[in-house]
């Protein structure tokens, strides 16, 4: 069936339907509405779809396009769930449960005929985390629904107007709601609160005399203080007292009507030093800011790597045993690694390669695996070309240290997304585990980039010199059936994201406890060995660094540009639609 996806943007659950029907043998287009309506009409005039799926829409489908098509819209809420902001609500009211409705487009908004719908439970984790996640997973399956329903063409959609279907309209959920009262609130709606929010639109509040969204939030277990207050800084994250307790904010994005030269989201702390100090401006604790890495006189509180299973706090970090199996979780907003957290993810992957295991799993845990460079600290850096070049080697590092690891089996285990250089760290390890449902972007094509972290070397080897041309050239989203099917993935992990961490223990002890372990991580030094005579990992990484030199201190990349638009949303990229049959990207995919 040829079928054209209409997006506001091609993001997560874009991207996942994109994959997972073109893996089903349809021919799929995309067109992006920020494009605006002619855009659209010339996609469907081009593409002469069957039938057109708008898997995130933030804008109405032109009527002549609605009415002369069947046009299916993605919905995250319940049947009979209409506006604009269905997961805030859904959050903010605590909801056990909610759902995804595949509908009709029509006049009015959410209002269409019934095609599908999922439920699901609702996890205490934030907004984005939960879309990726829970959100995506059910949205696919009723897609799936949708279309084989389409197809057989004896489906009668159920109306909304059906009594059993009980209509609710949410308002759109501003920031009058969203407001935090430090005195009052306690650290559980605090948390609602900044989940709610997650990633977009943020919770508008004021810090050091200035307005600032606040992203992300974790509960803390012994630091108190007034509340309001801040309290420490640890890993780019800052601690703020709650009435009864206190939260760690993990971003923060300033207003753009602040005059802030780079208003998008970035760790918390340097965002706070980085205000010019103003008479009568303080932290909250009579502490005045200052340029660095954090708040003067806020202390930067550590939390140990093998953090013990009763306490409650944040860390992105963190690393356990369990027999002979070692398990280094990591888990960074937005899947985006900066300097510092290759840095510090190095420092604690050397630590596990001191403890006495056979088998080291990284990741395992929800959602993003991991994106790459972190390209909001680049943009926001003094020296974005030196900043690109600096986080990219730290990268290099990361995945040079995997790929040199000889006296134990290593394992990623991705239960999200990953994209870039965080799908070349997982195939830096012996074996990639994937949850069922995680999209896979092995390129870096769409941000001007010839690509490193030694993809020259893990690509081809996994899939093969065409194969790996193919997908860096291309540069479209592979979902985890197709990694698998290529090579690029070992071991599908069909679990929901729920069960997913609980799956990896289980297959990492069987793998550990498997006969002939030993001969196995034998067989990989020698194959290293092998593989360094014939061509160093030191000439990879050289020829690879060389292509990247020349872009990132280029002023007139194009790199630079698209990493600009990208970081703060601006549309860019061609109008012509992203196709199975190789069409051009609509714009703003990474």
């Amino acid at each position: 069936m040829d079928i054209l996806l209409v997006a506001s943007a091609f993001n997560s659950l874009s991207q996942r339907v994109f994959a997972e029907l073109s893996d089903r043998g349809h021919r799929v287009d995309v067109v992006l509405a920020a494009h605006g309506a002619e855009a659209v009409r010339a996609a469907v005039s081009e593409s002469r779809p069957e039938l057109i799926i708008a898997p995130m829409l933030k804008s109405a489908l032109p009527d002549d396009v609605w009415l002369e098509h069947t046009c299916l819209i993605v919905h995250p809420g319940p049947p009979g769930d209409r506006g604009p902001s269905a997961l805030d609500w859904a959050i903010a009211e605590d909801a056990s449960h909610w759902g995804v409705t595949v509908l009709q487009a029509g006049a009015a908004m959410d209002a269409g005929d019934v095609w599908a719908a999922e439920s699901f439970a609702v996890p205490p984790v934030g907004k984005s985390d939960l879309y990726r996640n829970e959100v995506s997973d059910a949205a696919m399956a009723a897609v799936l629904l949708a279309v084989q329903r389409y197809a057989d063409g004896s489906f009668k959609p159920s109306s909304q107007n059906d009594p059993a279907i009980r209509v609710v309209w949410r308002d759109f959920f501003r920031q009058e709601r969203r407001r935090i009262d430090w005195e009052n609130d306690s650290t559980e709606t605090v948390l609602r609160s900044l989940r709610a929010a997650d990633s977009q639109p943020g919770v508008l509040d004021e810090l050091l005399g200035r307005e600032v969204f606040l992203h992300g939030g974790a509960p803390e277990d012994q630091l108190r203080g007034h509340p309001g207050d801040l309290l420490a800084t640890r890993a780019g994250a800052v601690c703020r007292a709650t009435r009864d307790g206190a939260v760690w904010i993990l971003e923060l994005r300033p207003r753009k009507s602040s005059g802030d030269p780079s208003p998008f989201r970035r760790p918390a702390a340097p965002v706070l030093a980085s205000f010019p100090a103003s008479p009568g401006t303080t932290t909250g604790s009579e502490r005045p800011p200052r340029s660095g890495d954090r708040p003067a006189g806020l202390p930067e509180v550590t939390a140990p790597l093998e953090l013990p299973s009763e306490r409650k706090t944040w860390t992105d970090i963190r690393y356990r045993c369990r027999g002979d199996v070692g398990f280094l979780a990591f888990s960074f907003p937005g899947g985006a690694m900066s300097t510092s957290h290759c840095h510090r993810l190095l420092a604690a992957y050397r630590y596990a390669l001191t403890r006495p295991t056979s088998v080291l799993v990284l990741g395992g845990s929800r959602d993003f695996f991991s994106n790459g460079i972190h390209l909001n600290v680049i943009e926001a850096s003094a020296d974005p070309a030196g900043e690109s070049w600096a986080n990219l080697n730290a990268m290099n590092d990361l995945v040079e240290a995997v790929l040199r690891t000889t006296d134990r089996l290593v394992v990623a285990a991705l239960g999200g997304n990953a994209a870039a250089g965080g799908v070349m760290l997982a195939l830096a390890a012996d074996e990639v585990w994937c949850r069922d449902g995680v999209v896979l972007n092995p390129h870096y094509r769409r941000m001007g980039l010839y690509g490193s972290e030694y993809w020259t070397y893990s690509l081809p080897r996994r899939v093969g010199s065409e194969t790996a041309q193919r997908l860096t050239t291309d540069a479209v989203p592979v979902s985890a059936a197709s990694a698998a099917r290529i090579g690029l993935v070992d071991r599908l992990v069909p679990a929901s994201v729920r069960e997913f961490p609980d799956e990896v223990e289980r297959m990492a002890a069987a793998l550990a406890a498997a006969p002939g372990l030993g001969r196995r991580i034998a067989v990989k030094a020698a194959a290293r060995r092998t593989d360094e005579g014939r061509r160093p990992l030191a000439e990879y990484r050289r020829a690879e660094l060389a292509r990247m030199h020349t872009v990132f201190f280029d002023p007139h990349a194009p790199y630079h540009a698209l990493r600009s638009a990208f970081v703060r949303k601006l549309p860019h990229g061609s109008a012509r639609p992203l196709s199975t049959a190789g069409g051009q990207v609509a714009g703003g995919v990474r």
